[in-house]
């Protein structure tokens, strides 16, 4: 009995970060939480300060059951499209959890493919609690990354706007061209390129 109702709690919520930047990885996270130590606050990490989104992102790595990060690269999201890459990113999230999930449940309207059940869930980041504790994992996780690209590629701005195409990036990628962490298949900057 106590085993049955342990295993139908392995429902693992997923979603990704990173879609709509002109430069650097989209990355995905899993989580299955524990229902025996629950977390007070989760939401959809885009509503959360950095501040309380680092909070929770530390209570979600110590409470729950397991968690996981998918990524794809640069060249996988030119390479595919970024849909592709994104539901990419998300199964390789899914598939290094170390608990195999009976459910997981995907912030949106898309899903990769998985051998385990999945439901699609719009806006999921703001109603499934498993699925805003995988926004706010991947949100930190990839600001993270785009704080140490920015000292890698200084000039850009990637600290304040995470690649995200603001008047502050194009004017910095007009002026110092496309490095090697742009997205050379999105429009701004293959209209640099010169490949329209």
């Amino acid at each position: 009995m106590e085993s049955s109702f342990f295993v139908h709690k392995l429902i693992a919520g997923v979603d990704e970060v990173g879609r709509g930047p002109l430069a650097g990885p989209v990355i995905a996270a899993a989580v299955i939480l524990d229902a025996t130590k629950p977390i007070e606050g989760l939401a959809d990490s885009k509503v959360l300060s950095a501040t309380r989104r680092e909070e929770l992102a530390c209570l979600i790595r110590e409470r729950a059951l397991c968690w996981a990060l998918g990524r794809a690269e640069v060249e996988e999201i030119d390479q595919f499209n970024i849909l592709r890459a994104s539901l990419l990113a998300m199964k390789r999230a899914v598939e290094a959890l170390s608990l195999p999930p009976i459910l997981v449940l995907v912030d949106g309207n898309q899903a990769p493919e998985l051998d385990y059940p999945v439901q699609t869930i719009i806006r999921g980041d703001a109603s499934v609690p498993a699925i805003s504790a995988a926004s706010i994992l991947a949100k930190v996780t990839r600001d993270a990354e785009m704080c140490v690209l920015d000292t890698c590629f200084p000039g850009y701005g990637f600290s304040k706007h995470k690649g995200y195409p603001t008047a502050e990036h194009m004017r910095a990628l007009k002026k110092q061209g496309v490095c090697s962490i742009h997205r050379r298949t999105f429009a701004p900057v293959r209209q640099l390129l010169g490949k329209l």
